[in-house]
């Protein structure tokens, strides 16, 4: 497999990139269950859960390891959803949320949001963010030494030699 860290253009550096399932569920006692139950027994990694809730819907962000079948299944079980592309950081011993939030507002880049992902990455925590140029945020987290990842590192499958170094 081709490592996370090899993705370079004419332009520079070009992060991994993961999509986000933003899927839009009624607000009713048991949905979300309903929901996280279509990726039980599948060949897939639910790798990140986020939820907003409103009065009468709730937004479910979702980061898999598989993102063409879990865009399928959700096709099939007629749920509506939108994508968005992110960025995956792990936090390696050393660095923290505040270093990663610095490096971004020191280059004038908006974070929309963030959120941790289901387990960890070799001992380092795992955050998705949604930023205003992925590309330019990718570049600067690469120069800071942090570890972005691919979707396929976010599996029960991913392995050290997989991933790549945390920079190049």
């Amino acid at each position: 497999m081709a490592s996370s860290f090899s993705d370079e253009t004419a332009l520079g550096y070009e992060p991994p990139r993961n999509t986000q399932f933003n899927v839009f569920l009624d607000n009713r006692v048991g949905r979300l269950l309903e929901l996280v139950e279509i990726f039980d027994g599948q060949a897939l990694h639910l790798a990140g859960l986020s939820v907003m809730d409103a009065t009468d819907h709730a937004v479910v962000r979702l980061v898999t390891s598989r993102a063409e079948l879990a865009r399928r299944l959700l096709q099939r079980h007629n749920l509506p959803f939108h994508e968005v592309e992110v960025l995956v950081v792990e936090l390696r011993p050393g660095q923290s949320l505040t270093k990663l939030c610095k490096a971004l507002v020191q280059a004038e880049l908006n974070i929309y949001y963030a959120y941790p992902l289901l387990g960890r990455s070799h001992g380092g925590a795992l955050v998705a963010l949604h930023v205003d140029d992925l590309q330019l945020a990718g570049q600067i987290l690469r120069k800071k030494m942090f570890a972005l990842l691919a979707e396929n590192d976010l599996g029960d499958n991913a392995t050290p030699d997989e991933r790549g170094p945390a920079a190049g």
